[in-house]
Parts: C-alpha cells; structure tokens; sequence
C-alpha cells in the first residue's frame, strides 16, 4: 500500500514539473545581413563530433563506444541524404594527407565553445552581453586560421556538427523521481546539438542552429533522421518547397 501510495505521488510530481512553464530561448542566429543563394558556394561538412554515453546517478557522463559507433554511422547516412537537399556544393572533408587532421580537431572544439557561448550569452536574451543587447546583433568567429588550411581550399564556408547524447540510467531516473518528490529539478538525460556555419574567408559564423533540448535517439536511424532534421533546420540557401499545384 505504501509503494502504491509513493508511485501516485511521483506520477503527480511529475506531472507538476511536466506543466512548468519552460525559459524562452532562442535556437537560430544569422550575422546580420547574411543571405546565401542556391547554387553560388561550396560548402565543406567537417567531421561531426559524436558523442553518446549513459548519465550517472551522479549526472556524470559515462561513454559508450558501441552506442557511439551506432550513433556515428546513422548519422553519417542522414547527413549524407541531407547533403544534396542544403541548395550548394555540399561535400565532406578530407585532410587530402595535408596534416591538417590534428588542427581540424581543435577548431572543432572551438566550433563546440563558440556554440555554448553563443547559447549562454546571446540566445538566453536575459544573460545577453552589453554588445549583444540589439536583437539582429550577432558577431561571433573563430579567427581567420581556418582559411590557412590547405585541406580547405577552395571552399567557401565549413559547417560543423556536433551532438552530444547522455541517456538517463537507472539509478539517474530514480534519482530524478525523489528529486520531485523533494521539490528539487533532477535531470536524467542530456540531448544537446550544434550545427553552424563558418565563412573560410574571415572566420565568422555566420549562421547557428543549437539546442540543448534535441530530439531524436541517434542510436537509431530513423532518429538520426530526425536530429540530422533539427540541426539542419533553418539552414541558409536551402531551396524553398513550392508546395504542389491544387493544394
């Protein structure tokens, strides 16, 4: 009778912390200006970043190779159906045996920090840096160097994919329910993405699609289909659907 009694609670609290009203927050930013016409660029998908694992009772992240390599190769064939819908030359990168693997990574973390800081200090508007306060106001890069790799040449703009998946355990989701119980907000499970592109000329991102709250398991295809959707969502110079005759 006890236990039947907690499960009723922690449905309620539950479905409490359901009904919150969510922080406003903004997911797509454009530097001011920035169009992009069908046909006119080519464009270098980098190597995504992935990242799958399990979230600890603790909340730490635990990686988990096999979910990974799962996640990789479902998101590796929805970004390749992707590529011939996004209105330009899109084709994957190669370091062509230039050496320039090594800092191809590195700017891919950079990608990955420019991101979050963009999230935190442009997206949120409440957290907005005084320079950021115009609302068409988006002026954020990753220095020229990109330019400077051979590996690039003759491209026009890099876009970077990153997504990162922690899937609650067991312990997590427990944790989680007496967290509700005890009127505190416990997490299980973190689904985040970026995609952005860069112009190789300056450096500048020109345009972002990130949210810490993404859909789609990536362990599956057809939820790396519905990620690889949500990260491209919005992307600059992809065709506009002519709806058909009659509807």
């Amino acid at each position: 009778m006890k236990n039947r009694n907690w499960m009723r609670a922690a449905v309620l609290a539950a479905s409490v912390c359901v009904a919150m009203p969510v922080m406003a927050q903004e997911k797509t930013g454009n530097k001011e200006g920035f169009a992009l016409k069908p046909g006119t660029v080519r464009i270098v998908l980098m190597r995504p970043v992935i990242d799958v694992g399990a979230q600890s009772t603790g909340g730490m992240f635990e990686p988990n190779a096999d979910w990974t390599t799962q996640a990789r190769e479902y998101l590796t064939s929805a970004l390749g159906e992707a590529q011939s819908k996004l209105g330009n030359v899109v084709v994957e990168y190669s370091d062509q045996s230039t050496g320039d693997g090594p800092m191809v990574t590195q700017y891919s973390h950079l990608f990955n920090a420019v991101a979050d800081s963009v999230i935190e200090y442009q997206f949120f508007p409440g957290n907005r840096l005084p320079t950021k306060k115009h609302g068409k106001s988006f002026d954020w890069g990753m220095g020229d160097g990109l330019a400077r790799l051979t590996s690039l040449s003759g491209a026009d703009y890099a876009l970077f994919i990153t997504t990162h998946d922690e899937y609650g355990s067991t312990g997590r989701k427990m944790l989680q329910i007496v967290g509700m119980l005890g009127g505190v907000g416990v997490t299980s499970g973190v689904h985040q993405g970026y995609a952005g592109l860069v112009d190789l000329k300056t450096g500048e991102l020109v345009w972002l699609n990130a949210d810490r709250q993404m859909g789609g398991d990536v362990r599956t295809a057809e939820g790396a289909q519905k990620r690889v959707s949500q990260l491209l969502e919005g992307f600059p110079g992809r065709p506009v659907k002519v709806a058909a005759a009659g509807n």
